[in-house]
């Protein structure tokens, strides 16, 4: 029904609820030229007289009644939903749809989501991890976080949480065996492991930044695997040298777990970004979220290592162990 001929009706229905044409407009915010335009137009266009009009009153004629009887009970309904949509708007309240990438997030994004469902127990997280970049207004997804450069889409908002480093780390037992390497060229005469992407199935290379330029290198790997978590765990065991993002390793650097090595060739010119829609109209239970995000994720202490952290940590190396 076009939206025209809905008007109309509503204006039909306030005036012979009000008796007055004047005061159905006001009730709906409207001239009452175009209430009564309104109301003679749906007229014209059903062939009917709905209403008996004189100067001191007005009466429904028995078509006009026959369709108040139809069109009431769709009118209340459809006033109830718009008063929902709009009392949702101002609740924190309601569904909430999160997207965010599958490797390593999860200790990112599992306190953030505990204390805002914690906050606000009335709001339904939904939440998908996923490494592919799908179509987020086709998937409805509110709120979306992910790892790169740039944005995934067009129309989205970008916010730039915290770098991305990529930290190439091993164990203390590994370094103590076969030593650290000092550029990036020594990495040929260790053991090494390489992330194969789950959803292209391509290795993915080293980055290292050379003379302020990012640089790929290929690693011939000792293994390579689809998960970054065992990865993890491999390098954890002395297996072999990895380059771990700061989402994985922070924790275990911190620890003396790992070391980190060639910190001079450290890339981070990646970055964890959060991505929503338009700030117009936005239901408040998404602000919220988006709000506690930035509190939260802003420059992340938890996952980012200072330069002073890192360098203490890499004086962790055995000394005659260094190559």
């Amino acid at each position: 029904m076009p939206f025209n001929e809905l008007r109309a009706i509503s204006s039909f229905a306030r005036a012979i609820e009000l008796g007055s044409i004047r005061k159905a407009a006001q009730a709906q915010g409207i001239t009452p030229q175009a209430a009564s335009h309104a109301i003679a137009k749906l007229e014209r266009d059903l062939g009917v007289r709905l209403m008996h009009r004189t100067t001191r009153s007005l009466a429904a004629t028995e078509e006009g009644r026959h369709l108040l009887e139809q069109a009431l009970p769709a009118l209340a309904t459809l006033e109830g939903a718009l008063a929902q949509a709009k009392d949702a708007r101002h609740a924190i309240a309601g569904p909430l749809r999160i997207s965010g990438p599958k490797s390593t997030f999860a200790p990112v994004l599992a306190p953030l989501l505990d204390e805002f469902c914690t906050t606000h127990p009335t709001v339904q997280t939904d939440v998908e991890l996923d490494d592919a970049i799908g179509d987020w207004v086709h998937e409805r997804v509110d709120v979306g976080f992910r790892i790169g450069v740039r944005h995934p889409a067009s129309g989205l908002i970008a916010r730039r949480l915290f770098p991305l480093q990529l930290i190439v780390c091993a164990a203390p037992a590994y370094l103590k065996r076969h030593g650290a390497p000092a550029t990036p060229a020594d990495l040929s005469a260790h053991r090494c492991s390489v992330f194969r992407n789950p959803v292209t199935g391509r290795i993915s290379p080293w980055y290292f930044n050379v003379a302020g330029a990012v640089e790929e290198q290929d690693i011939r790997p000792a293994f390579s695997t689809n998960d970054l978590e065992l990865e993890v765990q491999l390098v954890l065991a002395g297996q072999g040298i990895g380059q771990l993002t700061n989402l994985s390793a922070a924790t275990h650097i911190r620890a003396g777990r790992l070391v980190p090595v060639l910190l001079p060739y450290m890339s981070a010119d990646y970055g964890v970004f959060l991505y929503y829609g338009s700030r117009k109209a936005q239901p408040k239970r998404v602000r919220a979220f988006i709000d506690m995000a930035i509190a939260r994720l802003q420059d992340a202490p938890d996952f980012v290592l200072g330069s002073k952290e890192l360098e203490a940590a890499a004086r962790a190396i055995p000394r005659n162990r260094r190559r």
